[in-house]
């Protein structure tokens, strides 16, 4: 069984990860996000869960305004073709819905086949907003935290400067 909110609730603060919680309705968009959690302080996170034709699996979380240039991922994360993972595969693995992804879905990740990539410019900033594991509720804990958490789930996610992948700056 996945983990519940609440239980990942009690595994950050067993670790001593830090957060706020904030509930809201549900989100299925960037816009959506940007009308009911705006008024959250801190960077706000749009995550992407891709597949390559080998079957690799990736998360990348990055501010919500990036564009990601998925062909131009590819070379630096070492992929080969990038697309959107399904969603049967998203719950397999992470254990989300579509609308809910999140970096905290890496605590359903058992195999650890999915590898984190990480805004590096999103990882400086004070404070990042993600869901915890729903679409109904943003968490806003410190990139110390979150990677803690995702240290803490045997990963070593990759930082790279996202910008240079986006139509936005």
């Amino acid at each position: 069984m996945p983990h519940t909110p609440q239980s990942l609730f009690e595994y950050l603060k067993h670790l001593g990860v830090e957060y706020t919680l904030y509930e809201h309705p549900a989100v299925f968009t960037v816009e959506e996000a940007r009308e009911h959690c705006g008024h959250i302080p801190g960077v706000h996170c749009k995550n992407l869960f891709l597949r390559d034709k080998k079957e690799a699996m990736w998360l990348v979380t990055a501010p919500d305004e990036r564009v990601i240039d998925l062909k131009a991922l590819n070379d630096k994360i070492g992929a080969k073709r990038l697309s959107f993972g399904r969603a049967e595969r998203l719950m397999k693995y992470l254990g989300l819905l579509p609308g809910s992804v999140t970096p905290l879905g890496l605590i359903n990740d058992k195999t650890r086949m999915v590898q984190p990539v990480l805004d590096a410019w999103m990882m400086q900033q004070e404070m990042l907003n993600v869901h915890p594991l729903v679409n109904t509720a943003t968490i806003t804990l410190t990139p110390a935290g979150l990677n803690r958490f995702l240290e803490a789930q045997g990963y070593h996610p990759i930082q790279l400067d996202l910008s240079v992948y986006t139509d936005c700056v």
